[in-house]
């Protein structure tokens, strides 16, 4: 029986050793032939193939402009490819291995971008999930990349499109705070409320949420009887917005209609 069991694996070894070895076509090629190709499969959406070859690029010239340069296009193609996780590595991966590379810049506007929220995903759609659930760490994370980008190259050719997602992210995220302090005052937690839009005018004091946040401040007070705060808070909120609805007798819109002042 063993020598059976013997032939028997001889036999399954020598089949195994009769399988085609796969052959790495880009055995040879040099760095810009890789780096060519790279590039075209990426324009051509080829997102998995591109990235095969910059990997391999980098892994066979680890020293050169090419392997640089194929570090912030894997960056790309995982961002292109809708891996935002993969794509925050890689750009955060260059930006520590070359902090004054002249296109750093652009490791920070693509990392932005990876982390960057459309209205259609976090912030939409406010009615149909509890805001007090929601997430908003990429947003956060993507400002500050945005921020540093600004800040650290104020000519770069991407710092006013930054400038512009900058401002969409701050306002969303003060409508989160808003919207997670409604949440908590009208389940009657009203020093979260309180706590949370409060938040709002420490930390987004120019946002258009602003005015409603004061209200929530106020409105949170007057539940605790805290009518001193509640005051100031009224007194902040007519100074900044005279005309608000939420001070009566203007009509607000749906969502805000459920108290106002008067």
């Amino acid at each position: 029986m063993n020598r059976i069991l013997a032939a028997l694996l001889l036999t399954l070894l020598a089949g195994c050793s009769l399988l085609p070895e796969q052959i790495d076509e880009t055995k040879g090629w040099s760095a810009s032939k890789l780096y060519n190709v790279a590039k075209e499969e990426l324009a051509e959406d080829n997102f998995t193939k591109a990235i095969e070859l910059f990997e391999k690029l980098e892994a066979r010239y680890p020293y050169g402009p090419y392997a640089q340069q194929a570090q912030l296009e894997v960056a790309y193609a995982y961002y292109k490819d809708n891996e935002p996780v993969s794509a925050i590595a890689a750009c955060d991966r260059f930006i520590k291995l070359h902090p004054n590379h002249p296109h750093v810049d652009y490791a920070y506007y693509l990392k932005g971008l990876a982390n960057f929220i459309e209205d259609s995903s976090l912030f939409a759609s406010v009615g149909k999930q509890d805001m007090s659930e929601r997430d908003p760490r990429a947003a956060r994370e993507s400002f500050e990349a945005f921020k540093e980008l600004v800040q650290r190259f104020p000519e770069s050719k991407y710092a006013a499109d930054a400038t512009a997602r900058m401002k969409y992210l701050v306002n969303a995220l003060a409508s989160h705070e808003v919207h997670v302090s409604r949440y908590y005052y009208q389940r009657g937690a009203y020093v979260a409320a309180a706590s949370r839009a409060k938040a709002v005018l420490e930390t987004y004091p120019n946002a258009p949420a602003l005015e409603e946040a004061l209200y929530l401040m106020a409105k949170s007070y007057e539940a605790m009887n805290l009518n001193d705060l509640r005051d100031d808070a009224l007194r902040v909120l007519k100074h900044n917005f005279p005309n608000s609805p939420y001070l009566g007798g203007k009509p607000v819109n749906q969502e805000k209609a459920w108290w106002k002042f008067w």
